[in-house]
């Protein structure tokens, strides 16, 4: 009989932000932890090119190629000649990595996870809210494609919103940590921007809630 986390596992995944033509959350935002599924795909696996024009980095560079599923993307300080406010979290959906702005020109880059073809999308919103260690209830339409699920989950290391959560706007997305590391640096989920337990920990004591998030494809 497969475990519970067995089952989970490559299978679930939650979004985070939306600024196009997204449903709001039926359920409390804040107190339930929706979610939608997502299908890996290792020709999914390539990344982007930086649209930021940085220099230099400080520490090992990243390897503009499938490796996420093997190896941990580091987290590192570049330059940063976006156009934004220090605290400013930006994505960058093509590249599949996440800046987090500093002053001085600077920023903190983190790989992501995001949505597999045909599930890209852009826009601006703000973090409305944290929570530490998630729980997760999985809405009515992912239940009906997948009854199996549970319909509750405590957080906790096998939950798939992982060690933090963000919560942004009035939506049911978020950034969140995950229980799939080998995931990050892909394109696989419904448009979620998923982060290693230990970066999303990182980047959650940095982010205050009223930050901007901005989001391109």
């Amino acid at each position: 009989m497969k475990t519970f986390a067995s089952a989970l596992a490559g299978i679930l995944s939650v979004c985070v932000l939306s600024s196009g033509p997204v449903l709001a959350n039926p359920y409390d935002p804040f107190g339930t932890e929706a979610g939608d599924d997502y299908y890996a795909d290792p020709a999914y696996g390539q990344t982007g090119a930086s649209p930021y024009g940085y220099q230099g980095t400080v520490g090992q560079g990243v390897q503009a190629a499938p490796q996420a599923q093997v190896a941990p993307i580091p987290r590192e300080i570049v330059d940063f000649r976006g156009d934004y406010k220090p605290g400013t979290i930006v994505v960058s959906t093509a590249e599949r990595r996440l800046y987090f702005v500093m002053p001085n020109g600077e920023a903190i880059r983190y790989g992501v996870g995001v949505g597999r073809p045909g599930f890209t999308w852009s826009g601006t919103k703000t973090v409305t809210a944290k929570k530490e260690w998630p729980s997760w209830t999985p809405p009515a339409a992912m239940i009906a494609r997948r009854p199996d699920l549970p319909r509750y989950m405590a957080g906790g290391v096998e939950n798939p919103l992982g060690a933090r959560a963000m919560y942004i706007g009035s939506t049911e997305y978020r950034i969140h940590g995950s229980n799939e590391p080998d995931t990050i640096g892909q394109a696989v989920s419904s448009g979620c921007i998923r982060m290693t337990n230990e970066d999303v920990t990182d980047l959650y004591e940095r982010v205050r809630v009223g930050a901007k998030v901005v989001v391109l494809n």
